[in-house]
């Protein structure tokens, strides 16, 4: 059994979206967690986040400022740590584009630093969030995530004997999260005019709740260096406009630098070595530490077949107008209705 108590975390990141999720889920689930760091360099949000979640009341919460891109700061705060999620990023895509450098010192020298300071200090496991843009990147954004899961996966190769395990999960937009499309629509719902930027354009949909469930899914089952795929929905860009909208012009503006029409998570040069897991894909490295037959035993796991892809706008399940209205309203919003 899968249990936190006693043990020590570390979220980078842990005042985005989902690194504030991931704190509520596991103040809920293990209330006896040792330790509980929020690692990020924003001091507002830290100091918003702990008016939700005080030292006081909660005695295991610790709020760390500090950097990725500064190792000596990690190696700091990775002291007595069993289990570190980073999620820290850059993830605009057109901010990536703009800052080119800044994005590669923080997606990928950091997620670098992550890994030495890991290796450095005794942590057991790490988990590192990736994106659908990493797969077959056409912007630099998803250069990066590309970049880093290949750092993550290929630590593995490097720990010796330390009990150490290092894996990634890849998903979709999370709905609701900071700087996604469902909170810009809402926002701009208000002035009549929603801009779309392509109107065959699709995403694939996860709440934030599932993306934390999938993180501490790989925490708990990761043999080393896999990359979880989790198996969810799709939706039109059109349908969410139409869902939140309804009245509104729809205004196509064209697609912005470095976004692709359709999100692909898996694609058909990875199906080579990802495994079908049930809940969640898994492409396993080239090169692993552990022997295959193993792992496909143990988890009843069934390779894809060659040269299958998953991609948003060919996905077998989809969320329509209806379907995503609820989820806005339970997920987003719960004041939402048109």
């Amino acid at each position: 059994m899968f249990d936190l108590n006693n043990k020590s975390i570390l979220i980078t990141g842990g005042t985005g979206s989902l690194g504030q999720q991931l704190t509520k889920t596991i103040l809920h689930k293990w209330p006896n967690v040792k330790r509980l760091v929020i690692f990020s360099r924003d001091e507002q949000k830290q100091f918003q986040m702990n008016q939700e979640y005080p030292e006081s009341k909660y005695a295991a919460i610790r709020y760390f400022i500090g950097d990725v891109r500064d190792y000596d700061r990690l190696l700091r705060a990775f002291e007595g740590i069993d289990y570190v999620i980073h999620a820290a990023a850059m993830k605009h895509v057109h901010i990536a584009e703009y800052n080119p450098m800044e994005c590669v010192k923080t997606n990928v020298l950091g997620a670098e630093n992550v890994i030495n300071a890991a290796l450095a200090t005794g942590v057991k496991n790490v988990v590192a969030l990736s994106t659908d843009k990493a797969a077959a990147p056409i912007n630099l954004y998803g250069a990066t995530k590309l970049c880093s899961d290949k750092l993550f996966v290929a630590a593995n190769n490097i720990k010796g004997f330390r009990d150490l395990k290092f894996s990634v999960v890849r998903y979709g937009n999370v709905m609701g999260s900071n700087g996604s499309v469902i909170p810009f629509f809402l926002s701009k719902r208000k002035d009549g005019v929603l801009p779309i930027t392509d109107i065959n354009m699709t995403r694939f949909n996860i709440s934030l709740q599932e993306g934390a469930d999938m993180v501490l899914h790989a925490m708990e089952t990761a043999w080393g260096g896999e990359i979880f795929v989790p198996k969810i929905p799709s939706y039109k860009i059109t349908d969410i406009a139409k869902a939140i909208g309804p009245d509104c012009e729809h205004k196509v503006i064209g697609i912005r630098p470095g976004e692709k029409v359709h999100e692909e998570m898996i694609t058909s040069s990875d199906s080579f070595s990802t495994y079908d897991l049930g809940k969640y894909y898994a492409i396993t490295p080239q090169v692993p530490t552990w022997n295959v037959d193993d792992y496909k035993k143990h988890f009843n796991a069934n390779p894809v077949k060659q040269g299958f892809q998953y991609n948003s706008g060919e996905n077998t399940e989809w969320v329509g107008v209806e379907d995503l209205r609820k989820l806005i309203k339970e997920h987003v919003d719960s004041n939402f209705s048109v």
